[in-house]
């Protein structure tokens, strides 16, 4: 007669699938380990057996974790653990019904993104083209390139990856605009403003020597351009000196800040969405609410009937 399977065996046969058949790492099945204790822990001090547990002893452990103070995006890990687990035991054939189905994990709030004010922005690209004035050869051209970049990154939104490895074929049709490629292979054109059309001509004119390089900001690295990495420490270096706070500032909340001013000047969402590239405008939809926060904020601090305290 086979011996027969305790829970322990289960979960060592559910954590060799979760190796072999999906090649989780190690601090995956790690994760996996501590959360699945954690959840027989639970169903130990209840008297119940793993394979004897029912949505509601799910729904208790769910209940009990709220309670002890996790937050959603730890509950929600530590129970999609315990759904994988009674997934792979009903395809095995230990169990008749998954005690998970239908269970939902809390929602996760959605973080709003860091943004600048146009006023820090403003101090940034200044603080980057003074950092040109009187310089000369190879500092003179990363100094006059950085600060290219960076108008060129506010003026049009693009994601970092799209603006370092721009082509220079971008520069045979119109100059206002540049046809660029984002994700999904997804073709878009972004519209350039004449600050930034102005810092591109100025620096094509100390570029002109490598016209050879089919890349618009070449550079000496492995890719034959400026990298994302390269760039993004620049940029917190120029933060610093604009008196900004290296971690408030990143290409991405650049991005974040074109999207923002824009709407804030009462851009259209569509509009904010195309030139973004972004494929749903639930994506975009986020910056309204980022506007939201900022006129409560404004309203709060600044309203007479917000400082009167209720007797």
């Amino acid at each position: 007669m086979a011996p027969v399977a305790t829970t322990e065996s289960h979960v060592a046969d559910f954590l060799d699938m979760l190796t072999s058949e999906r090649g989780a790492s190690q601090n995956t099945i790690d994760a996996y380990t501590s959360d699945l204790e954690g959840y027989f822990g639970f169903l130990s001090e209840r008297t119940v057996e793993a394979l004897d547990a029912g949505a509601k002893d799910i729904q208790a452990y769910l209940a009990m974790l709220t309670n002890a103070g996790q937050a959603p995006a730890s509950r929600s890990r530590r129970l999609s653990a315990v759904k994988q687990y009674y997934r792979f035991l009903l395809a095995e054939g230990f169990i008749e019904a998954d005690p998970t189905s239908g269970l939902q994990g809390p929602k996760k709030q959605r973080a709003l993104p860091k943004v600048l004010s146009i006023a820090e922005v403003d101090r940034l690209l200044q603080t980057s083209e003074q950092r040109c004035e009187g310089l000369e050869g190879r500092a003179y051209f990363r100094a006059l390139r950085f600060h290219c970049l960076l108008e060129i990154l506010y003026a049009t939104g693009m994601r970092v990856s799209e603006l370092v490895g721009l082509p220079r074929a971008v520069l045979r049709g119109d100059k206002r605009l540049f046809s660029i490629k984002g994700k999904g292979g997804r073709e878009r054109l972004v519209p350039l403003n004449a600050t930034a059309r102005a810092a591109l001509e100025r620096f094509l004119e100390v570029s002109g020597r490598l016209d050879n390089s089919p890349w618009l900001f070449p550079a000496r690295t492995a890719l034959g351009h400026v990298t994302r990495q390269g760039f993004a420490q620049d940029l917190k270096a120029i933060a610093t000196d604009s008196g900004i706070h290296a971690t408030r500032v990143s290409p991405h909340v650049l991005r974040h800040a074109f999207a923002s001013h824009l709407l804030d000047r009462g851009a259209d969402l569509r509009a904010v969405q195309q030139l973004l590239g972004h494929a749903d405008i639930s994506t975009t939809e986020i910056y309204t609410h980022v506007l939201q926060e900022r006129l409560k904020t404004l309203v709060n601090a600044h309203h007479p009937l917000a400082k009167i305290k209720p007797g």
